[in-house]
């Protein structure tokens, strides 16, 4: 798949691409998902008007390597300017791509009419899209949902005007925002979309992709160009992977994700960074009583300790004593 601009960007057949997350997709995970076959990553998505403010934090989040690329840069907001202007703060770390954010359900962003609550304001949503547009040269793409709720299945029109503002892709999560993250996606309007002889831009699907079969199975059923993978990536960066790796493989893998965001930042949030990842992780699930693990996994502060704590689940899944 390529997605245009200035040169285009190669995918490759059947691309399978890192959603961005908040508080998951740093570098030291992208890196891993890039590791193990993702076509495409993204960042943690971005506030526009903190970055407009120079908020220390968030600037951080635009640090990417060319050992990643390409990469995406992902932001959200609601005001016109904020959003041009954070744009064009992007445009200078250099992404291969800039993406919108309006598909983001959580109360904290939508609630102000940001991510998804851009959706019950498509005038303002299409504005900001033509305006960023217009303001950067890299290639502008969108991510988004089906529309607010069910009464509002708004997607099969808003791509073909997303389209006509320029975008160069566009990403559909196969839930509306009132769903959250609940129920299942819904791909039939993703395919519908696909499917429409107007639409000429790559359209990738995002939602319950757990396994390479079932990306296969929505690239045969749906004809899309890409299958984004965001909650199933968590403890799974290898899931990208067209390669079965061992146990133990699987277990220096999370080890070096635990050393990564150690060194990337300190002991104590390096730990609080990667304990989600372990105590998510599908590796451990084959451990009876799970649950007290992964409390002990949520709980660790030091390297050591959680090191241990892994090693213990490691030795009980190779010798299967319990």
């Amino acid at each position: 798949m390529r997605i245009g601009g200035i040169g285009g960007i190669d995918l490759g057949e059947r691309p399978l691409l890192l959603a961005p997350m908040e508080d998951v997709t740093d570098i030291g995970f992208r890196l891993l998902c890039k590791r193990y076959g993702a076509a495409m990553v993204y960042t943690e998505f971005v506030s526009a008007e903190a970055l407009v403010r120079n908020v220390n934090s968030t600037v951080k989040k635009l640090t990417i390597s060319d050992e990643e690329r390409p990469v995406g840069i992902q932001i959200y907001g609601r005001d016109v300017e904020a959003m041009v202007e954070a744009a064009r703060i992007v445009e200078e770390a250099r992404p291969d791509v800039i993406d919108l954010n309006f598909g983001c359900p959580v109360k904290k962003v939508a609630s102000k009419g940001a991510g998804a609550g851009m959706l019950q304001n498509i005038p303002l949503l299409l504005e900001i899209t033509r305006e960023v547009v217009k303001a950067v040269r890299v290639p502008v793409t969108v991510k988004t949902r089906l529309g607010w709720n069910n009464e509002q299945l708004i997607i099969t029109d808003l791509a073909e005007q997303l389209q006509d503002c320029g975008i160069q892709t566009l990403t559909i999560h196969g839930r509306t925002r009132a769903q959250m993250y609940t129920g299942e996606a819904d791909w039939t309007l993703i395919g519908e979309v696909k499917r429409n002889p107007r639409i000429r831009i790559p359209i990738i699907g995002n939602g319950d992709i757990h396994s390479l079969a079932e990306a296969d199975a929505a690239f045969e059923q749906y004809g899309v160009d890409g299958v984004m993978i965001g909650r199933a990536t968590f403890g799974c960066p290898w899931i990208f992977s067209r390669r079965e790796l061992s146990l133990d493989e699987k277990i220096n893998v999370l080890k070096e994700q635990l050393r990564i965001n150690v060194e990337r930042i300190d002991e104590y949030r390096g730990i609080l960074h990667t304990r989600r990842h372990l105590a998510a992780s599908p590796v451990f699930k084959g451990i009876p009583n799970f649950r007290q693990t992964r409390i002990d996994m949520l709980r660790a502060t030091k390297v050591e300790e959680l090191l241990s704590i892994i090693d213990k689940a490691k030795e009980i899944l190779m010798n299967g004593k319990w």
